[in-house]
């Protein structure tokens, strides 16, 4: 392993984390395992890069130095950003395959018990069948998860990148509510959220941010789309401020208009229920337990609305499309998954469905203590209601010269 000081993490947590998982191997009986998701390759080695459309893989031997097979061009990043020192990169017009299979030969592995994320979305059928064609001798094994066993529970430090994180979401979100006002696009909004995270030391996130208002709320998982907001509506937000490709996400409601006896009981059905996790959620407690609470919380009130999905989420290390750790571990009615010091989750006690026209949300990324849970964030849950507000233009899309007393907020440290 090559010493460095640059990575993200001092190299003590790369080696404990490649410990860890070397000892998960032996359990396994692996003498190998071949890892292809963006997200464990980062985990383990610091390694990033937006090309992670082409084939790349860490070979992680039992025994002996592990190795990075990458497309030439992202060569680079192995040896600018990771402790691995040996790669075997491929051309443009090469087999990434190929090359695979000929570096596990050479390394007398192509005999041996092999583990392969087999669900992973980047390591494809048509190549997994290659692999198999490949090394007839091998004994391949499906190792999906075994990366993720070390990455659901967060070390202090990750949780310190988090932090950061959650500046850029925080300053982001301030920016959304701030631009919401009748008269100004979605466009405009997300451009100011897009403008506070990127100052406030964020880098490019899983998914941008969530904008949208009146009745396209109802549209799941819709961005803006230029929609100018008209008064009295309502505009729906959910972004996540990333740092080293660490996330931490939210959800905030503005309202345009005087708040309704409804919207009242949704605003305040949603914050009982990140109260109730913040005073239960604690070690032992399970995962369907953490979801009960919600899901019994949110069928009550007149607000009319419905909670259609799972109440939250893994978060953590994420490329796009999504910066959801949710298939390591979501929370959902009957799973025993036990809540751990250092997991973090984003939870969403949203609400679709309100008035039969609103979809409303008040969420929190919070992280599990050994003595009980965290919130990352300090913003006001409360729904920003902004009466008889008139059409403004968002601060950052206004053209001024700097002064002194314009200066951009400094990036987190």
């Amino acid at each position: 392993m090559r010493q460095r000081d640059d990575m993200t993490f001092p190299a003590e947590e790369y080696a404990q984390r490649l410990d860890a998982l070397k000892s998960r191997m032996r359990e396994r009986r692996l003498d190998a395992v071949i890892i292809c998701d963006p997200e464990n390759l980062m985990y383990l080695t610091d390694y990033q890069t937006t090309g992670y459309s082409f084939f790349q893989a860490l070979v992680v031997p039992l025994d002996g130095d592990a190795f990075f097979v990458t497309r030439h061009m992202e060569e680079s990043n192995v040896h600018a950003r990771t402790w691995v020192e040996k790669t075997r990169p491929y051309a443009d017009n090469g087999d990434a395959i190929q090359t695979l299979t000929e570096a596990l030969r050479e390394t007398g592995l192509s005999d041996g018990t092999i583990g392969y994320e087999r669900n992973s979305y980047f390591l494809p059928a048509y190549q997994q069948d290659r692999i198999l064609t490949g090394m007839p001798g091998a004994r391949l094994l499906d190792c999906f998860g075994i990366v993720e066993e070390g990455r659901i529970c967060k070390s202090p430090a990750e949780i310190e990148v988090m932090k950061k994180a959650a500046k850029a979401t925080e300053a982001g979100m301030r920016a959304g509510i701030d631009a919401s006002a009748p008269g100004v696009t979605e466009n405009e909004i997300a451009a100011a959220i897009s403008d506070a995270m990127f100052r406030a030391g964020g880098e490019p996130p899983a998914v941008m941010p969530y904008v949208t208002s009146g009745p396209r709320t109802m549209i799941g998982h819709a961005t803006w789309e230029g929609r100018k907001v008209e008064a009295g509506e309502h505009v729906f937000l959910e972004l996540g401020g990333c740092y080293r490709r660490y996330h931490t996400a939210m959800m905030r409601t503005v309202v345009l208009g005087e708040l309704s006896a409804s919207m009242e009981s949704a605003q305040e059905t949603m914050k009982h229920a990140l109260d109730e996790l913040t005073r239960f959620l604690q070690p032992g407690l399970t995962v369907s337990d953490a979801d009960k609470i919600v899901r019994d919380i949110l069928a009550t009130g007149d607000h009319g609305g419905n909670l259609i999905t799972r109440s939250g989420y893994s978060i953590g290390i994420a490329f796009p499309p999504s910066w959801d750790e949710g298939y390591i571990l979501s929370l959902m009615q009957g799973s025993p998954s036990v809540l751990k010091p250092g997991m973090t989750f984003h939870f969403i006690p949203w609400l679709w469905g309100v008035d039969g026209n609103k979809t409303v949300g008040i969420s929190d990324t919070i992280h599990i203590t050994e003595t009980g849970s965290e919130s990352f964030f300090t913003l006001d849950r409360d729904f920003a209601v902004k009466p008889g507000k008139s059409a403004a233009r968002p601060a950052s899309s206004a053209k001024k010269e700097p002064s002194s007393k314009d200066e951009a907020p400094a990036p987190a440290e």
